[in-house]
């Protein structure tokens, strides 16, 4: 809806500019100003006039379009037509070629005495971030912008006056990249001056010299990624056939859906994993973590089944959840299992992958060649350099389910989702929990009263949080060990589970050898290409949303990219992206927060609806919680939704669909939803928005038409 509304603002605005274009054409008309034969006469004096003084023009005219480009006026583009007309190609093109040229170096060195000092003062990482990107690559890049005018010419000069680049390095890319666009309109220019007749207008010179124009963007973007490609991949040779299309490195759930689409596309795809297909989703983190989430929120209603009008009590085993954890694993692993894979037309390879050029890849000693590869390595549990940490057997996100009896006292190390989800679990199973996070509140990204929800859910499970305090050091003990805190406090515990965060899995691929590591980021663009043109990269590994939800999604424009580049490419688009936080209650959010908002500056409203009045809630004793919308102010578009609530995951999906789509509350109060539903609290919420945005005088004006229908004389 929203994109629909753009696009008819769009299309009423580019009526206006038309209706008052050809209303000053109109006016210019009958003035005589554009009479075609007043017009040829003016363009023949000043050919007259250049002829007798070709020197005085000249210079006349560079002057003109120096100052033009110097102070980034506008008028460049009519002023190259004139050169063509008036000078013809030849002497036309060399005018505005060095003029332009000249008037661009200005305004870089105006930009550059005037503003970068006090950019760097304030930005200096980012500034210097920059400086590193234009001294490695700025070069073809500021060559790629003048033969692809992505930006306009002004703002080229400006961004690149704010850099180091040398001046005479930006005048002379400069001109020879901005050389093939001048020619083409230099040259329609002078087709434009021949014209002497309506008839000419139509003519197969006129007709040639705009259709060149009209293809210039076209051919130079074509132009300007191959000459890239062929910059970047210069240092190797290029094999002359390849083994497969596509080669997928990893086989978590960015490499499984990369080999799915590429398979189902009839492409000729290895899939290389070192470990267990499914990844960490599979076998550390999705499925054996939301396996122990339901059994701890069993454990937690057994231990009060008198909510319910029950009886007994239900004890936790930890054993035997711990074997229902390998039951559910093994039971989800034949969807990503070799089998199956194979029989969609996969070759899984087992082993050990690392990149030796841009086409092959050594899996212990067997070579591969691909047309192209995609990354999807993951990511890994980051464990702080704390001292004395390795000496006390830390548990992580990925080693802590190879546990077979529940330490009697666990320190979790970490506030975030992981450290939340698993803090909670433990302690509604018996253990004793300490969650220590060393940001002032939990879940930092979230808005304050989602972190005070946590917190509350948390201690209301017997967890001890502390916040605001970072471990200092771990003492081994015989009999106990101690974590000593920032604040000096001694936490005696048995085992310490490190949830601090992942980090990309890139070390020992060969990144580092082809250059695709940044400070040990992997680098990729838009479209999830890597500094190389035939390696991708999807999932954890990207470093972004690290979320296997995430990695699927990034999974589809990996493919595609891959496959299909050479003809057509998809940017990467996350308009909506929900995520979920897997604790009871559950925290949900997609779109913007409210500290996301007034950090960007961004207008909005705020709607809420209590899950204590929703039906279904009261009826499932789960009514704690609430759905909080953000909305354009006086509008109903959506910006954001968070939820708090029993099924706040489940419930997030209509509003991750209206923002996806363009749909407002509106939409929602207008759709039907089944009763006693909690996917009701989405429509209430939507009702609570229409009420209090109701206009004053149609309700003053529906009381009076309902009180005249009465018969009420008092009208």
């Amino acid at each position: 809806m929203h994109g629909t509304r753009v696009a008819r603002r769009r299309t009423k605005t580019v009526g206006v500019l038309l209706l008052l274009a050809a209303i000053l054409v109109l006016a210019l008309l009958a003035r005589g100003y554009l009479d075609p034969h007043g017009v040829a006469a003016r363009v023949t004096s000043a050919r007259d006039w250049i002829a007798l003084n070709p020197g005085s023009a000249a210079f006349l005219f560079a002057i003109t379009y120096i100052v033009v480009t110097g102070l980034s006026l506008p008028g460049a583009t009519a002023l190259s037509l004139l050169g063509g007309s008036l000078f013809g190609l030849w002497l036309g093109t060399l005018l505005v070629s060095f003029a332009s040229t000249i008037g661009a170096t200005i305004s870089m060195v105006v930009a550059r005495f005037f503003l970068r000092g006090s950019v760097e003062r304030r930005f200096p990482d980012a500034v210097a971030k920059v400086d590193r990107g234009v001294a490695l690559d700025g070069t073809r890049y500021l060559f790629a912008l003048r033969l692809v005018p992505v930006f306009p010419f002004f703002l080229v000069n400006v961004a690149m006056g704010l850099t180091r680049m040398p001046v005479v390095t930006f005048a002379w890319v400069s001109l020879l990249g901005a050389l093939p666009a001048t020619i083409l309109y230099v040259n329609a220019g002078e087709q434009l001056g021949s014209i002497e007749n309506a008839g000419d207008i139509l003519s197969p010179r006129i007709v040639l010299a705009f259709a060149a124009l009209a293809a210039l963007p076209f051919a130079a973007k074509a132009a300007g990624a191959w000459w890239g490609n062929r910059n970047a991949l210069r240092k190797w040779r290029r094999p002359r056939r390849f083994d497969y299309n596509l080669i997928v490195i990893g086989a978590g759930s960015a490499g499984l859906v990369t080999a799915y689409i590429a398979a189902a596309a009839r492409a000729r795809v290895a899939l290389i994993e070192q470990g267990k297909m499914g990844g960490d989703c599979l076998n550390t983190g999705c499925i054996p973590s939301k396996t122990l989430i339901r059994s701890a929120k069993l454990a937690k209603e057994g231990n009060h089944p008198e909510r319910f009008g029950l009886s007994g009590r239900l004890d936790p085993d930890f054993p035997a959840i711990m074997r229902r954890i390998e039951r559910t694993i093994a039971r989800v692993a034949p969807h990503d299992s070799v089998e199956r894979y194979s029989r969609l037309g996969v070759d899984v390879v087992k082993g050990r992958a690392k990149l030796i050029d841009p086409w092959t890849i050594d899996v212990d000693g067997r070579r591969l060649t691909g047309r192209r590869i995609v990354l999807a390595t993951g990511a890994e549990p980051a464990v702080p350099p704390i001292p004395g940490l390795a000496d006390v057997e830390p548990l992580t996100s990925e080693t802590l389910w190879s546990l077979t009896e529940m330490p009697e006292r666990l320190l979790v190390l970490g506030g975030g989702a992981i450290g939340c989800e698993l803090a909670q679990s433990f302690a509604r199973l018996g253990c004793r929990t300490t969650l220590v996070e060393a940001q002032p509140r939990l879940l930092a990204r979230e808005d304050e009263e989602i972190s005070d929800a946590m917190l509350a859910n948390l201690e209301a499970d017997s967890v001890t949080v502390i916040t605001g305090a970072s471990v200092r050091s771990f003492e081994p003990g015989a009999q106990t060990r101690f974590a000593v805190l920032s604040d000096d406090q001694r936490l005696p515990f048995d085992r310490v589970l490190v949830a601090i965060g992942r980090r990309p899995r890139t070390r020992g691929f060969g990144l580092e050898e082809l250059g695709l590591l940044d400070d040990g980021h992997l680098i990729v663009d838009e479209r999830l290409r890597t500094r190389l043109p035939t390696v991708y990269a999807a999932g954890d590994v990207i470093g972004r949303l690290q979320f296997t939800h995430a990695a699927g999604h990034y999974a589809w424009f990996a493919a595609m990219n891959a496959l299909f580049g050479s003809f057509k490419t998809w940017r990467l688009q996350t308009k909506a992206f929900p995520t979920v936080i897997y604790t009871d209650p559950e925290i949900a959010r997609v779109g913007l927060s409210e500290a996301e908002a007034r950090e960007r500056s961004i207008a909005y409203e705020v709607t809420r609806y209590e899950l204590a009045e929703l039906d279904r809630a009261i009826a499932d004793g789960a009514n704690d919680g609430f759905v909080k919308v953000l909305t354009v102010p006086g509008r109903d578009r959506i910006l954001g939704a968070t939820i708090v609530g029993a099924r706040a995951g489940d419930m997030l999906g209509e509003f991750t669909l209206a923002m996806q789509h363009g749909l407002g509350l509106n939409a929602i109060l207008r759709t039907v939803h089944p009763y006693p539903g909690w996917t009701e609290a989405a429509k209430a919420l939507a009702g609570e928005w229409r009420r209090s945005h109701m206009p004053g005088w149609a309700l003053n004006l529906s009381a009076r038409v309902l009180q005249w229908q009465r018969g009420d004389t008092n009208v």
